[in-house]
């Protein structure tokens, strides 16, 4: 019996060294997070990365920076990802509606996912509750928005009744909806007539197909002569603006306030010539990049699952108070 158990005894030691070998392996295992954004080209998924890289820095884990513009070049990334053991996403899809694949595509990997800025929905419409988001309440950032122009109007001294608002509309996307419909609800509380406002869709979030938009609509609704404009973010109303400084309308009769503080924002700022994009609702790409990717980090190593949503708030920024908000925001 002694004897057994002398030769047993060595056997289980190294099984149990061996285990806890592999066990230490694997928590030491590199962490690899990806992080998918729909318009890569954006300056505010491109501060996202940013921030994110930070966040990779900071942490010591690889990130994996993935432009996905459609469902498949996003399903293939996913896939990619998880052929790269990657361990988690962080993912603001090319469509909302595609949150099932996405669901389904980090299961099959083995893949933690976050979604953020846009919030994923399944068949129904309804937000997928398994997937923790990090997004902005779109409807009071874009009140804010118009609350600005209402204010601006009035600073003016311009009758509202005779004032067209220019809403570049791209209402395939909820936060788009979301922001536009705000800020139409503050100006309609300020008194705006419904008549007065002119909608201008869009083909794409981008500067260039915001200017074809606000063209045509400024073209068909000539008769006002003051105007303000709003949208999903900065590129559609500086787009909105340069459409109307292509028809005469200067800084004296155009106001636009756009929607994320981006560069595109300050470049706007920098000019020393004032023009019609009068502000914009900062809102911070730091915590949609850094923290998304720390939460991430955190969900892999730790097991701290996310909060369920967590809603980001914005501050209107104009080229005279821009230091200050910045540093409030943390940049």
């Amino acid at each position: 019996m002694k004897t057994i158990f002398s030769k047993l005894l060595p056997l289980a030691v190294a099984a149990t060294l061996s285990t806890a070998l592999c066990t230490a392996v694997h928590a030491a295992a590199p962490v690899k997070i990806g992080f998918l954004v729909k318009q890569a080209e954006e300056p505010w998924f491109q501060d996202e990365w940013r921030f994110a890289e930070q966040a990779a820095k900071d942490k010591g884990f690889t990130l994996v920076k993935i432009g996905v513009p459609n469902g498949e070049k996003m399903m293939a990334a996913i896939d990619n990802l998880g052929a790269q053991q990657a361990q988690g996403f962080v993912i603001c899809a090319p469509d909302v509606k595609l949150g099932a694949a996405v669901e389904r595509l980090a299961k099959r990997n083995r893949l933690r996912v976050i979604s953020v800025d846009d919030q994923l929905v399944d068949g129904k419409g309804k937000p997928i509750a398994s997937i923790p988001h990090m997004g902005i309440s779109g409807y009071q950032i874009g009140r804010q928005a118009g609350e600005g122009l209402a204010a601006q109007i009035k600073a003016r001294g311009w009758n509202i009744a005779d004032v067209g608002a220019l809403r570049i509309a791209y209402d395939q996307l909820p936060t788009a909806r979301e922001r536009t419909q705000g800020a139409l609800d503050a100006l309609k509380a300020a008194g705006l007539p419904v008549a007065n406002v002119v909608d201008a869709p869009q083909s794409r979030t981008d500067t260039e197909s915001a200017f074809n938009a606000a063209n045509v609509a400024l073209t068909k609704n000539a008769k006002f002569r003051k105007w303000v404009a709003f949208g999903l973010n900065d590129e559609a109303v500086l787009g909105a603006v340069r459409a109307a400084e292509g028809r005469g309308f200067k800084s004296d009769a155009m106001v636009g306030i756009g929607i994320g503080g981006s560069k595109t924002a300050q470049n706007e700022f920098a000019k020393p010539a004032v023009t019609g994009f009068y502000g914009t609702v900062l809102i911070s790409p730091k915590r949609h990049g850094y923290e998304t990717a720390v939460n991430m980090y955190d969900w892999i190593t730790a097991n701290k699952v996310p909060p369920p949503v967590t809603q980001t708030a914005g501050m209107l920024m104009t080229r005279q108070n821009q230091a200050d908000v910045r540093k409030q925001m943390g940049f």
